[in-house]
């Protein structure tokens, strides 16, 4: 069931309805803005379906992929569905931290008896906007990476010593290319952690590369308009979060991340898989619990349900996980992957244990 929310203990079919219509509502402008991004971006639905996943839940996305494959076509068409302030930032080696977060700057001004005294001012930087495209964010320098630390966790940011508050709602939609690709650096692993879901972005299939070609080499251009705001945005955001969850439904989000944990002073092997004890050197945090709960909660809603499955939580694993396990020195040269142990870990989980 939906959580009731303490302020409405009035009478109970009439707090029923609304928490009826208000799922209703979700779920119509959560469908409405993928309908708008499918003007534009053709195929990639689990991609697509994954953004908005971070949107309406209040986390950030991070987009992996070789370049030329749509990812920042489908930032740029999320930002036109939805009346949000933009700013995008292409992240090259020499940008720097105030590039992005802004600087405080000395300006004169004159007085009314004519002495001109200096006045320090806060200059805001591009951050400052409500959906920011941090585009191909590894090929800066890990000290400007690191400048986005803050601002996707705490949504501010502090310049001499002054906090200054980043506007509601604050989406930070990454994308990266391999990196294995020249011009690269890796995300440091705290960064990282602080994106909701890592999408991998992968080729177009010929059906979709054939309506590709055609919608962009004709003459006819479909136009994306706007059909969300801020303050719509923000309690679809609430309501996800008002989603009631069921105690072995948590116990089993909570296995899933201790089975990341390699047996050692600081794992959890008392549910890691021998390919993770083999493989991994640090397991998932904290956050990637916090993931899956709400990105399983906004799936029950999306379904019409009121409280979320196991399903919900396996169905999201794969983003919430993957960017979070960091493979050991074995792990890479025997080419394993992140996404293998997740996939072994929602294959082997049991689906309750006692505690």
């Amino acid at each position: 069931m939906i959580e009731p929310d303490p302020r409405e203990e009035n009478n109970a079919p009439e707090r029923a309805e609304q928490v009826r219509a208000a799922a209703d509502a979700f779920r119509k402008d959560f469908e409405s803005v993928r309908d708008e991004i499918g003007k534009a971006v053709v195929g990639h639905a689990e991609i697509v379906e994954g953004v908005l996943t971070c949107l309406f839940t209040n986390g950030h996305a991070l987009l992996e992929g070789v370049p030329g494959i749509g990812k920042t076509l489908l930032v740029r068409t999320l930002s036109a569905a939805l009346s949000l302030d933009f700013s995008r930032i292409q992240f090259t080696p020499d940008l720097m931290p105030a590039d992005i977060t802004g600087t405080t700057v000395v300006d004169e001004v004159e007085g009314a008896s004519g002495r001109v005294s200096r006045e320090f001012r806060f200059q805001p930087g591009p951050v400052f906007a409500q959906i920011l495209l941090a585009d191909e964010i590894n090929r800066a320098t890990p000290k400007t990476q690191s400048a986005m630390l803050e601002a996707m966790q705490e949504r501010s940011v502090t310049i001499g010593g002054e906090t200054h508050a980043l506007p509601r709602p604050f989406f930070v939609m990454a994308t990266q290319n391999p990196i294995e690709q020249e011009g690269t650096y890796p995300l440091p692993e705290a960064q990282l952690d602080r994106f909701f879901f890592k999408l991998n972005v992968g080729y177009s299939s010929r059906a979709d590369l054939g309506e590709i070609v055609m919608r962009t080499t004709g003459g006819v251009e479909q136009e994306v308009r706007p059909v969300l705001d801020a303050v719509r945005l923000i309690e679809h955001q609430g309501l996800v979060r008002r989603v009631a969850v069921s105690g072995p439904i948590r116990d089993y989000a909570v296995r899933m991340v201790l089975a990341t944990h390699p047996s050692g002073p600081f794992g959890g092997g008392e549910f890691a898989t021998p390919q993770v004890n083999r493989f991994v050197r640090v397991g998932a945090s904290p956050r990637a619990a916090q993931a899956l709960i709400l990105g399983a909660k906004c799936r029950a809603l999306l379904d019409g349900r009121a409280a979320i499955s196991i399903d919900d939580l396996q169905h999201v694993a794969l983003p919430a996980l993957r960017h979070r396990i960091i493979m050991n020195f074995e792990g890479e040269a025997e080419g394993m992957t992140p996404d293998a142990l997740v996939n072994n870990i929602v294959e082997t989980l049991p689906r309750e244990a006692p505690l």
